[in-house]
Parts: structure tokens; C-alpha cells; sequence
């Protein structure tokens, strides 16, 4: 493989200039709680900037584990053990799968052995863990939790007034923050 001295210079200022440290990422994480004390994954993901070139990683909490895809990584954490987290898998774009073989300065056998499993066995990957929850359970949770990713007509009958009631409680938490930022601005010089 060849490397261009310039793009392996801005790929350094890149990575130099990123304010990222994803253990600080993953324990704010766990603090939030975005399922109460429920175990969950963290599913980190690539997506390219608006800009077409550079790209962010996205770190979203979930219930249920993900389909498994290149450039990703999933974590188990559990809010109750926060020091306890397991490492589902590590992929790393497709490109760069010849840089993990057994000898080179990424050699990784965890890694080595996400990409092998990708090739041969994709399907493993989706393997509930023993502390899985069903996704009806996890539809429980999430409306407990993150009732605004429902939409009240797609709901069952019982659960409609619950709905109706929280998304009441969270307007009047969304207003009474709109509120308190308009007030806090006013006599500022504009």
C-alpha cells in the first residue's frame, strides 16, 4: 500500500486537532441512563459530514442489539455495573482489514477475529446475549423512557392515555426550559 505524504499529514492534523476520548464518551453514556438502570448497547457507527469528505462517529444507545455492518462497533454496558462493559464486536472498514493480519503493527485478535466471523458468519453476530430482552420488552422500556419516538396512532388503546400524558408532562418541561433561556436573555445587549 501505498501512502501520500500530504494525506497522511492532514489525516495526522485531523486526528490531533479531534477533542474525542470515547471512554469519556461511554461512560457519559452509562451516567445519562437512557434506559433507566436496563442493561443496553452502545452501537457506534461512521457517517460522513455534510462536507462529503470528513467523517464523525455517531454513538447510539440501544436495546436490541443492531445488524452487524463494517466501520462499526457495539458495546454492552450496564448502568447498575458501570464498570463492567463488554465488547461485542470491532469491524473496521474494509479497506483497512489487511492492516489487522496476525504480524503487523494493528495486529489485533479480537479484531482479526470480528472480520473473519463478518466473512464467514455474519449471522452469529445477531446471537442474543443472556441478558437479551424480548423486543416487546424493550418496546415497554423505550416508551417508558423515550415516549416521543412513538406515534400515538400505532399504539395500542391502553397505552394511548400514558402517551397522551407524558407527552403533556415533557411539553410542559420543554416550555418551562424555553421559558427560563428567553428569561435569562432578557436585558442582554442584542
Amino acid at each position: 500500500m501505498k501512502v501520500n505524504v500530504l494525506d497522511a499529514h492532514d489525516r495526522y492534523k485531523y486526528f490531533v486537532k479531534q477533542d474525542f476520548n470515547i471512554v469519556t464518551c461511554i461512560e457519559n453514556m452509562i451516567k445519562q441512563k437512557p434506559f433507566g438502570d436496563h442493561p443496553f448497547y452502545i452501537f457506534s457507527h461512521a457517517r460522513t459530514e455534510d462536507d462529503g469528505f470528513n467523517k464523525r462517529y455517531i454513538h447510539q444507545p440501544r436495546l436490541i442489539r443492531p445488524a452487524v455492518a463494517t466501520n462499526s462497533m457495539l458495546i454492552r454496558v450496564f448502568p447498575t455495573q458501570p464498570d463492567i462493559v463488554k465488547m461485542i464486536w470491532m469491524i473496521p472498514q474494509r479497506e483497512l482489514w489487511d492492516q489487522y493480519a496476525k504480524g503487523l503493527v494493528c495486529d489485533d485478535p479480537f479484531i482479526l477475529e470480528c472480520i473473519h466471523r463478518y466473512i464467514n458468519d455474519p449471522v452469529s453476530f445477531l446471537d442474543p446475549d443472556e441478558n437479551d430482552i424480548s423486543p416487546e420488552k424493550a418496546r415497554d422500556i423505550l416508551f417508558e423512557y423515550q415516549p416521543q419516538l412513538f406515534k400515538r396512532e400505532t399504539l395500542p388503546e391502553e397505552l394511548k392515555p400514558i402517551y397522551d400524558k407524558k407527552m403533556t408532562e415533557r411539553l410542559k418541561l420543554k416550555t418551562s426550559e424555553d421559558f427560563l433561556s428567553v428569561s435569562s436573555l432578557q436585558g442582554c445587549p442584542t
